[in-house]
């Protein structure tokens, strides 16, 4: 008897039901972006709400209320990390990592940047860890965004746009970089070396520094050391354009042209045509 029910506990052991663990989607997903920026890179990580109907900005919003902080997306704090120093809503930061908290206005929001990214979400913020107050002017689109989106935008050498989309509002933020002096003391380093590289410091003193006769300079050099090197012709017809030099920058372009073709870069030979259009 008793070998008997321990067989049959075995066996209802064997048929209790158990839970299947199920893979579902995130309500509100995870993204992070690194982004290129100056000699550094920019970290952001934030999670993405979507709209689903709701009111999402309103005083009486349970989603996102006007004047009250925001941890600026949903599930966590959203977090920022810089690898290099950077002007955020022109204001000095140094390098590290923060949290991006928001209090939405109607016509403004009040982006705030804090050093206290042990903040879980919505609760616990203190201005005590405010670094950066900076107030964001509010566009508003005709077009609807349904998810939460952070983005850069009109990236450049030293500066770009973090925007913040969500449904009609549109909120920006200026991010800087100074690397112009440091790379300019390593250019010049680098030109007193066995071998400079007369070329990258022609990009440099054209793109950056615009000093264009010290490009011309050295692009000079850069092509007398690599006769068939297209792309440095073309670099030298663009800094003979930003010079006025129209001439110059023809027979630099249709010198691009033809060493393009020998080498058979169509792209090149487009690029020295499209030049001389502009001209």
């Amino acid at each position: 008897m008793k070998k008997f029910l321990i067989i049959a506990f075995a066996l209802m052991a064997f048929y209790i039901p158990v839970n299947a663990q199920v893979n579902m989607p995130a309500p509100s997903p995870t993204q992070t972006i690194i982004q290129d920026f100056g000699l550094g890179k920019i970290e952001l990580t934030y999670s993405r709400p979507g709209i689903k109907g709701r009111q999402i900005f309103g005083v009486s919003s349970e989603l996102v209320p006007l004047g009250k902080p925001w941890r600026t997306g949903a599930n966590a704090a959203t977090k920022i990390h810089f690898t290099d120093k950077v002007t955020f809503g022109g204001k000095e930061l140094d390098s590290g990592s923060y949290v991006i908290y928001t209090i939405p206005g109607k016509n403004q929001w009040d982006i705030v940047l804090s050093k206290g990214t042990a903040y879980p979400g919505q609760e616990g913020f203190t201005t005590n860890d405010d670094i950066i107050h900076y107030k964001a002017a509010v566009v508003l689109h005709k077009q609807k965004i349904e998810t939460f989106t952070m983005q850069f935008t009109d990236l450049k050498n030293e500066s770009c746009h973090l925007h913040l989309k969500w449904a009609n509002t549109d909120v920006s933020i200026p991010i800087t970089t100074n690397i112009k002096d440091r790379v300019r003391t390593e250019i010049e380093a680098a030109l007193q070396s066995d071998k400079p590289s007369y070329y990258q410091a022609a990009n440099f003193y054209y793109d950056y520094d615009k000093n264009y006769a010290k490009a011309l300079e050295y692009i000079n050099k850069a092509t007398e050391e690599s006769p068939k090197a297209y792309y440095m012709f073309l670099q030298k017809a663009r800094i003979q354009k930003a010079m006025g030099d129209k001439q110059g920058a023809k027979a630099s372009a249709l010198k691009t042209i033809g060493l393009a073709k020998e080498a058979g870069n169509a792209d090149y030979v487009n690029f020295g045509n499209k030049l001389l259009q502009e001209l």
